[in-house]
């Protein structure tokens, strides 16, 4: 299980950390256009229940059994465009760390549970992105019946 989100020490870390959004995010509108504009249909922001977890991708592919995540640089830490802030080094090592983490186990229930996991980072164009995402979906041969069992 992972630990208890550490408590912001400065009213400036509190704002920046409120003021970023969990959903809907520039780099998730382009990608879910650029999808749309290929002819996918998918669901944004649906919660899933996979190994007894709750995960909650960006974008998912039900029928496909394919997750995608749009991961941003600075929270996710994109091993290119990652910054470590000076002030308050430790607290901000926590909460990325506990970022990771999250997003390890997040990847993990789901590939337990059939699912293709798919992670783009903020920094990588929509289109680019979309292009990856959409050769996965159509390739991929997980369906459910009307049932909900798989085919």
């Amino acid at each position: 299980m992972i630990g208890a989100a550490p408590k912001a020490t400065s009213h400036t870390a509190r704002r920046t950390m409120e003021a970023n959004r969990r959903s809907e995010t520039g780099p998730e509108r382009l990608l879910r256009s650029a999808l749309h504009t290929r002819g996918l249909r998918f669901r944004k922001d649906r919660r899933l229940c996979v190994s007894e977890r709750w995960v909650r991708p960006d974008i998912v592919f039900g029928p496909r059994r394919v997750a995608v995540f749009v991961d941003g640089c600075f929270w996710h830490r994109c091993p290119t465009h990652a910054t470590h802030p000076r002030a308050n080094a430790a607290f901000w090592q926590a909460k990325f760390d506990r970022t990771v983490t999250r997003d390890r186990a997040d990847d993990l229930a789901l590939q337990s549970a059939g699912w293709t996991v798919i992670r783009v980072w903020e920094h990588e164009g929509a289109d680019t992105a979309a292009q990856r995402i959409e050769k996965i979906v159509r390739t991929s041969t997980w369906l459910q019946s009307a049932d909900g069992l798989p085919q």
